[in-house]
C-alpha cells in the first residue's frame, strides 16, 4: 500500500491520539521493520494488520473503560521523570487506588497486556488472533508515542489551545504525508514489555512543552488555524511527529518479535 493511499482524509477525535491515517501508517511500516524470521508473515498479512489498526478506537463506542487505555497523564504524578508512579500495576493501585489509576490512564499497562496476549496467540498458533492482537498492539504502542497522550493537557485545553491534539496528531500528519519518510530499523527484543512502554511514554512526554509552544507561536497574528498556521506548525514540530511515528513502527515490530520469541519461536505460516 502506498503512503498516499494510507493517509486518507480522516482524523481522530479528541482522545483518540494519532488519527486513523497515522495508525495505519505505523502498522504498515512495522511490517518493514520485522526481522527476517517474521517478515514474510507480516508482509503477507500487512493489509489485515493495517485494516484493523484503528479497531481499539472503535471499541470506545462499546466499552466505557477503553478510552482510559489510550493515555496516561504522567504529569499528574509529580515532576518529570515521575518517579513516584510505580511501573508495576499492582504497586501503582496500592499507592494511588484503582479509581485514580483508571482515570489518569493505563496505557503502558495496556501495552504490556497486549504483548502477553500476542505471546499466547503465538503459542497457540492461532494465526487469526495473532493478526488481530498484532494490529491492536501496534495501535497502543503508537498511542504511547503521541506526546499529547502523556499529559493531562492532551488537547491544549488547559493552556487556551483547544483542538491541539487534532492539529498535531491529525491534520499535521495528513497534510504533510508526502514529507513523512520511514527509516526502518530492524526489530530488537524487549526485555520487559510494560517497563519499555513506560520508557516510550516518558520519552514522548519530553516533547509536550515544545508542541504547546509551537502551536501558540504558529497561530500568532493569524485569524485562525489556517494553511499559514499549519506551515508554521510543521516547520517547528513536523520532525517531532515523524520521529515519533518512526519510533512507533520500530517499537511495534519489536513487540511483535518479542512476543514470538517468548512464545518459543513457533513456525509461521506464509500467509
Amino acid at each position: 500500500m502506498t503512503l498516499g493511499l494510507m493517509l486518507w482524509a480522516g482524523t481522530g477525535s479528541v482522545g483518540e491520539a494519532w488519527g486513523p491515517a497515522a495508525h495505519r501508517l505505523v502498522n504498515g511500516w512495522a511490517a518493514d521493520s520485522a526481522p527476517p524470521e517474521l517478515r514474510a508473515f507480516f508482509e503477507a498479512n500487512r493489509q489485515a494488520i493495517v485494516d484493523h489498526a484503528n479497531d481499539p478506537d472503535e471499541l470506545m463506542k462499546k466499552d466505557r473503560y477503553e478510552r482510559n487505555r489510550h493515555y496516561i497523564y504522567l504529569d499528574k504524578y509529580g515532576m518529570f521523570p515521575y518517579i513516584d508512579l510505580p511501573r508495576a500495576y499492582r504497586a501503582a493501585v496500592a499507592r494511588y487506588g484503582k479509581g485514580r489509576i483508571g482515570r489518569d490512564g493505563t496505557l503502558p499497562w495496556q501495552v504490556g497486556e497486549f504483548s502477553l496476549r500476542l505471546t499466547n496467540a503465538f503459542k497457540d498458533q492461532n494465526w487469526e488472533e495473532v493478526r488481530l492482537d498484532a494490529a491492536f498492539l501496534g495501535h497502543y504502542v503508537a498511542d504511547a508515542h503521541d506526546p499529547l497522550h502523556t499529559t493531562q493537557n492532551f488537547d491544549g485545553q488547559l493552556t487556551g489551545e483547544p483542538g491541539l491534539e487534532e492539529r498535531f496528531a491529525g491534520r499535521l500528519v495528513e497534510h504533510y504525508a508526502n514529507f513523512l519518510l520511514f527509516h526502518p530499523d530492524e526489530a530488537v527484543k524487549i526485555n520487559d514489555p510494560t517497563e519499555h512502554a513506560f520508557d516510550i511514554a516518558l520519552e514522548a512526554n519530553t516533547w509536550v512543552d515544545r508542541i504547546i509552544l509551537a502551536d501558540r507561536q504558529a497561530r500568532r497574528d493569524l485569524p485562525g488555524y489556517n494553511e499559514d498556521y499549519l506551515d508554521r506548525f510543521y516547520r517547528q514540530v513536523g520532525s517531532t511527529a515523524m520521529q515519533e511515528l518512526n519510533a512507533a513502527a520500530h517499537d511495534t515490530a519489536s513487540y511483535w518479535y518479542t512476543a514470538w520469541l517468548n512464545a518459543g519461536r513457533p513456525s509461521l505460516p506464509n500467509r
